[in-house]
């Protein structure tokens, strides 16, 4: 259980943040830019319930899971995978948790008319910043992709599996809530020239 008394400590007043093992890094250290970005990722979704409770019950609920799910990627990435034996079990991304994700994506997209053109962003709020947060996860994905390749880091494939269909699943929510709306906005190849 999280128990916060104290939200400033001071400690972080060098630059530097504890890993959930206790390891100070630098703030800009690659592992702390991968959760806070998944924590970017996850704020940028909330503001897109703001909109999507009210359009969308079902959505709001996937959403809202999702929303735990990142806290747990957060705690995945802050406890890196040393080999050591802990003194607690570490929290981490699982199979199951990625399943999920791809059987909402596929409930989601079996009532949507296939693509014939990029969508832009845009449309209804919500999806608006659905697309903010699929653009969000993708910076997310690539950071944890150049940590699991820095010597010395790891990043479960669970966690790097989820990222990757959270991108998908945000997109595919986007163009599930236009599709009530009245339909994507779609890219006109060359239409301003």
């Amino acid at each position: 259980m999280v128990k916060l008394n104290r939200i400033y400590t001071r400690t972080g007043d060098d630059g530097t943040t504890g890993l959930t093992t206790g390891p100070r890094r630098l703030k800009s250290d690659l592992r702390v830019e991968a959760y806070g970005t998944v924590d970017e990722t996850n704020a940028c979704i909330g503001i897109a319930r703001l909109h999507a409770a009210t359009e969308d019950a079902d959505l709001d609920a996937m959403l809202s899971r999702i929303s735990n799910d990142l806290f747990d990627l957060g705690a995945d990435l802050s406890t890196p995978d040393t080999g050591e034996k802990l003194a607690f079990e570490p929290l981490r991304i699982i199979q199951a948790q990625v399943d999920r994700l791809e059987a909402e994506i596929d409930r989601l997209n079996g009532t949507l008319a296939p693509l014939r053109s990029f969508v832009l962003p845009g449309g209804t709020p919500a999806s608006a910043h659905l697309h903010l947060a699929r653009t969000i996860s993708r910076r997310a994905e690539r950071l944890m992709v150049a940590l699991s390749q820095s010597e010395g880091e790891s990043v479960s494939k669970p966690a790097l599996k989820y990222i990757n269909r959270l991108s998908d699943f945000l997109f595919v929510a986007s163009r599930h809530l236009n599709a009530k709306a009245g339909g994507d906005v779609l890219w006109v190849p060359g239409q301003n020239r």
